[in-house]
């Protein structure tokens, strides 16, 4: 599985459907954005699309190639041999009165769970937690202001405790949305940060031995 990160809160995801399925590799893309926010907008094929919230600077589609499959909205899904499951919450920490509702994304490949937070802007509760379940790579927003900030983001990551944890959606070069950098989150967890990798590949046996492991990824353009 190789995972690219373009910035704010969208990766590209690639990777190869279990043993004896018709397709030799997926591309799914999480929450791409528009140019409006300062950033150039992913672009490519893609076979699978997830979108958390319908906010321009998370539901640019049309950006990709090859007419995706777009999925919006919670429920179970199975796509070309990929197991994506979109869990409902919220965007801010008043049930959703502020900002409206957010889809958690439970992606399953390789025999690793990725989960994709969008723009979770709440503590989890326990029916999530363990709709959740196992999480081997957490993508979560650190930013603040229109989602968790450092401090709430620390103790989603205590509720879920993942092997490998990828902030998202925080202030980096050029992007003009009004947002927090990742010095804080990554000064709460120390040496347990891995700085600026430019890709990450990863098989199953490779997160044996990880725990709140954080990887800071640079963006693709």
């Amino acid at each position: 599985m190789i995972i690219t990160w373009y910035g704010h809160s969208c990766f590209k995801i690639q990777t190869k459907p279990k043993r004896g399925s018709a397709f030799d590799e997926i591309v799914i893309f999480t929450d791409p954005f528009d140019k409006s926010i300062g950033l150039r907008p992913p672009y490519g094929h893609a076979d699978i699309v997830t979108v958390s919230h319908n906010h321009h600077d998370h539901n640019n589609t049309a950006s990709l190639k090859d007419d995706p499959f777009v999925v919006d909205s919670p429920g179970e899904y199975s796509i070309k041999d990929i197991a994506i499951e979109g869990i409902e919450s919220f965007h801010d920490n008043a049930g959703g009165a502020q900002k409206g509702r957010n889809t958690i994304f439970l992606i399953e490949s390789e025999d690793m769970r990725i989960c994709h937070l969008g723009d979770l802007g709440h503590a989890l509760s326990e029916k999530q937690v363990e709709q959740i379940g196992d999480v081997d790579i957490l993508m979560i927003p650190i930013g603040g202001h229109a989602s968790l900030d450092g401090k709430g983001a620390e103790k989603v990551i205590g509720q879920i405790e993942p092997k490998i944890i990828i902030p998202m959606h925080y202030k980096i070069k050029g992007l003009t949305v009004d947002l927090d950098d990742e010095k804080e989150f990554c000064q709460e967890f120390g040496a347990k940060v891995q700085q600026e990798v430019p890709r990450l590949t990863l098989k199953k046996k490779d997160l044996e031995e990880k725990e709140n492991e954080i990887v800071i990824m640079t963006t693709s353009a």
